[in-house]
């Protein structure tokens, strides 16, 4: 093997040695890339869900009509959710008697803007206008006590 063969060997190898750098500089880059992306993606959806908004809905029923008001919003939460009422869920009380007669629910939305239109909606459709009469035909609602509320900063539901 002559000089000239040598260095050509040498240069081939230093080649693929910085070929195989600029390799492993891509993969670092586009993991550090994905990892930075993936931390501002993040950042930018919990400040989009400080515009998130809760409704909490507090039913006060007739005395001894929780069970026909819990059946009546099981057939009503297929309605909501055909009109994007994002129900997080529905409760009633289990062993205090000052709450014996109340149902609970609470539903998210992206803004108040839009919970109130997916409300007009719902209350629109014909559909719910079945549950109005129903209600007129067997009372189970004395009244219901309604809020907005967001989420604290500190809020594992935001």
């Amino acid at each position: 093997m002559d000089i000239n063969q040598k260095w050509s060997f040498g240069s081939n190898c230093v080649e693929k040695g910085r070929a195989w750098n600029v390799v492993w500089v891509a993969i670092l880059a586009f993991a550090a890339g994905s990892l930075a992306t993936s931390y501002f993606g993040r950042l930018r959806q919990v400040r989009a869900d400080n515009n998130r908004i809760f409704e909490l809905s507090v039913y006060h029923a007739v005395p001894g009509k929780v069970p026909a008001l819990e059946a009546r919003f099981r057939e009503a939460s297929k309605l909501q959710a055909k009109h994007n009422l994002n129900i997080i869920g529905y409760w009633v009380p289990n062993d205090d008697p000052k709450w014996a007669d109340t149902f609970i629910y609470i539903v998210a939305a992206p803004n108040r803007k839009e919970l109130e239109t997916n409300w007009q909606e719902f209350h629109a459709d014909p559909a719910f206008q079945e549950y109005v009469k129903s209600e007129q035909a067997e009372k189970l609602i004395e009244r219901v006590d309604s809020t907005y509320m967001r989420a604290t900063e500190f809020s594992a539901l935001r």
